[in-house]
């Protein structure tokens, strides 16, 4: 029976371990199309961002709209194809606290209190979706791994 059970476990990691990389380029792809969006968004809507920026009164709030919607729309293009992942997660993540600390602050005083508010936030599925990103890398499916493969064979040949 423990002999089964071992053998059952093992099976577990061993598919989990095989939906990674496919898991990582969904998340790279669904949550890279929706920086996209919500970039140009912010980007094609410039004078209402700004105006809402300013009412948060975020200094500088035409520079920091076209900022915010330069880094996701660039950031979102980024994920799509699997470049340079973990480095433009870094600014997504800076960008998705910020905007938790000024448009949602109400949501992240109550963080303990009241956890449903905080995770419904807008803002949360894409932090959680970059951090995902940062933490595990962007996979086998992606530019990023494309790269380390030809520079680890570019190293074996120098040897």
């Amino acid at each position: 029976m423990i002999a089964f059970a071992q053998k059952f476990y093992r099976g577990v990691i061993a598919f989990g371990t095989l939906l990674q990389s496919p898991v990582l380029l969904l998340v790279r792809l669904y949550w890279g199309w929706q920086f996209f969006q919500t970039g140009r968004g912010k980007l094609m809507n410039l004078p209402k961002v700004t105006e809402f920026f300013e009412s948060l009164g975020i200094p500088f709030p035409h520079a920091q709209a076209m900022l915010a919607g330069t880094t996701e729309v660039f950031g979102g293009l980024l994920l799509l194809i699997g470049l340079a992942s973990r480095l433009i997660s870094i600014p997504l993540m800076f960008l998705l606290t910020f905007a938790y600390l000024t448009a949602d602050i109400d949501r992240v005083r109550v963080i303990f209190s009241n956890s449903d508010k905080f995770v419904t936030a807008d803002e949360f599925l894409f932090l959680f979706a970059v951090v995902v990103v940062f933490v595990f890398g962007p996979g086998t499916f992606s530019l990023d791994a494309l790269i380390d493969k030809y520079f680890k064979r570019a190293e074996q040949r120098a040897k």
